[in-house]
């Protein structure tokens, strides 16, 4: 059995049914092979259900934004932004809210209403949906013109490979893609997790378990380096094996995996505040509580489950009274409320990552159309790129702006 179309999409997440949906409205007919019964299964889970669908920012922060071959998406990053997604989901009948850090999400706060609209486009474009695993590329010298899927051939002269990457194996991404683009000669650098949480050393980070910070500051530091690698304002969390939330998993982007144990992050429990003013801060807090506790006192200043681990860690009696603490141990405990240390072990699997680092070699494809330089008609788009993001809605932009440019480049 073989069927015919003008272009054929492998994998049906945000860069295959976004490049679908531009390439239907073009009048192209479209075949969308994704081998999972839901479509957009990685949308529903993304920004813990909400679906951060981008960045409301102007291209250039977006391309700031991307550690890792961000001058290879300049013109698709410039060809569509943030500006240019927004507007696409609210013609698409979803209504877009703004929260911090520029963060975009749909006014409902459901992912389900972002997929919804993907697939009521599609349907109504009239793009079909085969629910089968792209077995092989099928190819004629360095051309490609079709996918074959068991028994069956499907033939395009265009095809686009958005398979996404390795991370969330449960929704479907497991590599397949990378197997295809090896298959014609593509190479892929190694995968590794990014936005990924962090393994940590220290034994005192498990009794903070569930304790999340907001307002602090991170800074990952790399052994015997005099700058941070990155550091930021944010949120964080600690977990049964480390550390986690928004904060962290920015950090892990910035991450060799080959050198990992090299790493620490610092925290800065008080940011607004400087070692001096920080000083005035406890000074005052112990001269309005001369008799109580050590304890008792930095219940004013730190959440109460990291106040433990903070007296263990300063080497002053909790049960001190204040009006007794010297100078010398007051200069330890500021240190420490702006320096806490927690050595990285490592980073948690692969399939724990919001994404993967990367994937197809940038350098074998062309930047200003998506088209891969050694096979024609082959276009890669998304997360199957060796090109990753920060949080907060960059890498989704990333996808559909590739996937904008590939749908774009196809006559």
């Amino acid at each position: 059995m073989t069927e015919k179309y003008d272009v054929i999409v492998i994998g049906g997440g945000a860069a295959g049914l976004f490049s679908s949906i531009m390439l239907a409205r073009r009048g192209k007919s479209v075949l969308i092979l994704e081998k999972n019964k839901i479509l957009g299964k990685k949308l529903l889970i993304t920004g813990k259900g909400r679906c951060n669908v981008t960045n409301n920012c102007d291209s250039e922060t977006v391309l700031n934004n991307i550690p890792r071959n961000s001058k290879f998406l300049y013109s698709a990053v410039y060809s569509f932004s943030p500006g240019d997604t927004m507007h696409f989901f609210e013609e698409l009948g979803v209504p877009l809210k703004t929260e911090r850090g520029n963060r975009v999400f749909p006014v409902s706060d459901d992912a389900r209403d972002i997929v919804r609209a993907l697939c009521d486009e599609i349907k109504r474009l009239g793009v079909k949906v085969v629910n089968k695993r792209a077995d092989k590329l099928i190819t004629k010298g360095n051309r490609a013109f079709g996918v074959k899927c068991g028994d069956i051939e499907f033939l395009s002269d265009s095809i686009i490979i958005s398979t996404g990457g390795k991370s969330y194996p449960k929704t479907g991404s497991t590599g397949d893609g990378y197997k295809l683009a090896e298959s014609v000669g593509h190479t892929v650098i190694p995968i590794n997790p990014s936005l990924v949480p962090l393994e940590t050393k220290q034994d005192f980070v498990k009794e903070l378990m569930g304790l999340s910070l907001r307002n602090v500051k991170l800074s990952l530091w790399k052994s015997g380096t005099k700058k941070p690698v990155y550091s930021e304002l944010g949120e964080m969390l600690f977990t049964h094996f480390g550390v986690s939330g928004p904060l962290v998993l920015s950090a892990s982007a910035h991450m060799n995996n080959a050198e990992k144990n090299e790493y620490y992050i610092m925290i800065d429990l008080k940011p607004g505040l400087d070692e001096k003013a920080l000083d005035r801060r406890i000074l005052r807090d112990f001269s309005n509580n001369p008799n109580r506790n050590f304890s008792n006192v930095l219940k004013g200043l730190l959440p109460a489950k990291i106040i433990p681990v903070i007296i263990e860690l300063s080497g002053i009696d909790g049960e001190k009274k204040v009006n007794n603490i010297s100078k010398e141990q007051r200069r330890k405990l500021i240190e420490l409320l702006k320096n806490l240390r927690i050595d990285i072990k490592g980073f948690r699997p692969v399939d724990e990552a919001i994404i993967t680092r990367g994937g197809v070699s940038t350098k074998e494809i062309n930047p200003g159309t998506m088209k891969s330089k050694l096979v024609s008609g082959l276009y890669f788009a998304g997360e199957i790129l060796d090109v990753d993001g920060y949080t907060g809605g960059f890498n989704l932009q990333i996808a559909f702006a590739t996937a904008n440019l590939a749908a774009r480049s196809i006559n």
